[in-house]
């Protein structure tokens, strides 16, 4: 309608020629499930309630920190598995986790945001405040992640305590996971491999691609094998991780002067710090001790990959762009990988021609430290979905079209709004050309967007009030096989 205008005077009227644009969605924002120290802010409890957090300070106001989680010492005679054995007072041990003890959630956030992570939605699905042990349930994982369906944002979903489930209980809601992601069509799932501390040769592979089920493999990615990581410092491990009382772990030490100081302990009455002090004391007089506490900080720092790949997929996506593989990439704070992997071994992962269930390598180089070295989906068979940068790029053009649409819902659908449309995925989709994201030396070679009556429409879809798009993508794929073929000149007589 024209303005009435009854006051003489000049007036302005400016005119917007160009249609609002296309705006790319986020890509790498990660839902973390799973149980944290506390679910509460400002006094409303936060349990089964996605929270988005931007920052490790903003994770410990909100759910606090790790779980107390204490270790047994056993018979390297009765258990090993792989692990280095500790030598206390002529006896060999192997430290490990007592039973209900494991809790990754807390170390996985900080692995998160020291490689890059800057945002991340959490579900606590409970509390273990006050605990002395976690029993995890299967259906309270399957409630949090139900919750995300009414969450637009996340794009990436990560349940690093799934690996303390039953082997069929992880693989359970791995598959329920992997649903999830199909269903709502705007994730992917990071997994990590069941057991992925033990060696290829334990079978932890065939496992993994015998449970993980047959379908909605585009959505799901598996790194392998766990990391040894420096989260837990010397500082964060006290003989309160070890599942012994004061009297036991006095007869356990060797030294006297830690006999008398313990004993000396437990008879007095205790000051305020005096644990932390007994620690300390502890540390100078006993180097048994030492070796101990050492020996538990290697088990604590022993964590599966999935919180460091989210922070890695956020960085790649920050820096360079989701298109981007998420490979050849350093990892900060992590030592190496639990176990060396050779090419020939990366094979087995790479490829596995039945099922084409490919798990993705991170190995160790000498003077390039822990890098990823793969960028496959689980439907490692298929030549469209087979990178995860290629599926993460198809998610992002999809879901930042359908909003960018939203506007022309009731619209008149007839050529001025076709054309309306076509110009702005046209606009957004030559953006990204631009930046690299899709291939081909020209636009046409890139994309190419189709709308209109007889060319996507036929006029019953016009007339039941469908309007529909075609487009086509020529999405970066990564030089996973760089091969040279070389001839050496002679030299001419």
């Amino acid at each position: 309608m024209a303005a009435k205008y009854k006051t003489p005077g000049i007036y302005i009227n400016e005119i917007n020629n160009l249609p609002n644009g296309i705006a790319q969605v986020e890509t790498a924002i990660p839902a973390f499930i799973g149980y944290t120290e506390k679910a509460e802010f400002n006094d409303n409890s936060l349990i089964n309630k996605p929270t988005k957090i931007s920052s490790l300070t903003e994770y410990i106001n909100c759910f606090g920190r790790g779980f107390l989680a204490k270790c047994n010492l056993l018979s390297n005679k009765i258990a090993n598995n792989g692990q280095e054995a500790v030598k206390i007072n002529g006896n060999n041990y192997i430290i490990d986790f007592a039973n209900h003890q494991k809790a990754y959630m807390y170390a996985s956030l900080k692995l998160f945001f020291n490689n890059g992570g800057v945002a991340c939605y959490v579900v606590s699905i409970e509390t273990y405040q006050n605990k002395d042990n976690i029993v995890l349930d299967n259906e309270k994982f399957v409630r949090g992640l139900n919750l995300l369906e009414t969450q637009i944002e996340p794009s990436l979903v990560v349940i690093p305590d799934a690996v303390n489930l039953s082997k069929i209980g992880c693989y359970h809601l791995y598959q329920k996971v992997l649903q999830h992601c199909s269903n709502m069509k705007n994730r992917v799932a990071v997994l990590d491999v069941f057991d992925g501390f033990k060696p290829i040769s334990s079978q932890v592979i065939t496992e993994f691609r015998q449970h993980i089920g047959s379908l909605h493999l585009n959505y799901g990615v598996a790194y392998y094998p766990w990391l040894e990581t420096s989260i837990n410092s010397k500082n964060d491990i006290t003989f309160k991780n070890i599942n012994l009382n004061l009297s036991e772990l006095s007869n356990l030490l060797p030294e006297e002067a830690a006999k008398i100081l313990i004993e000396e302990f437990i008879n007095e009455s205790q000051p305020i710090n005096g644990e932390e002090n007994l620690h300390e004391a502890l540390l100078i007089l006993s180097p048994s001790y030492v070796l101990l506490i050492e020996a538990v900080k290697k088990v604590l720092n022993i964590l599966p990959p999935s919180g460091a790949m989210a922070g890695i997929y956020a960085m790649v996506d920050q820096n360079k762009g989701v298109w981007k593989a998420p490979a050849n990439v350093s990892l900060n704070s992590v030592i190496k990988p639990t176990i060396p992997i050779s090419n020939s071994q990366q094979e087995i992962l790479n490829v596995d021609a039945t099922s084409g269930k490919s798990i993705n390598a991170i190995r160790s180089f000498v003077g390039k430290g822990t890098l990823v070295w793969g960028a496959r989906t689980l439907n490692g068979n298929s030549n469209e979905y087979r990178y995860i940068n290629v599926v993460r790029t198809l998610i992002m053009v999809e879901q930042s079209v359908k909003n960018g649409l939203e506007p022309f819902v009731f619209e008149p659908n007839d050529a001025n709004t076709w054309k309306n449309i076509k110009s702005k995925i046209e606009n957004f989709l030559l953006k990204l050309w631009r930046q690299g994201a899709l291939a081909g030396s020209k636009p046409s070679d890139a994309f190419f967007v189709n709308i209109g009556l007889g060319v996507t429409m036929t006029a019953n879809d016009v007339i039941q009030g469908k309007l529909i798009i075609e487009l086509g993508l020529a999405i970066q794929r990564p030089a996973e096989f760089v091969i040279l073929h070389l001839q050496q000149q002679l030299q001419n007589s």
